[in-house]
């Protein structure tokens, strides 16, 4: 089972480094995603400021800038 890395909480304002289409945008944690069968991924859903848009992101791909 993935642990979750506690400096990623749900609420935190995140800089996304990657992918090239969102890179450079804020962003906040929304929550962490699900596989099938309620077991939990590497990967974070991010709610993008600037865009009504939601992306999803391994911890690779952001930077917590703010709790």
């Amino acid at each position: 089972m993935l642990q979750i890395p506690k400096s990623i909480q749900v609420g935190n304002k995140v800089l996304i480094l990657r992918p090239a289409y969102v890179a450079g945008k804020v962003g906040v944690v929304c929550s962490r995603e699900s596989l099938l069968e309620g077991k939990a991924s590497n990967r974070w859903l991010i709610q993008v400021d600037s865009d009504n848009m939601l992306v999803s992101l391994t911890p690779q791909e952001f930077q917590v800038i703010s709790p």
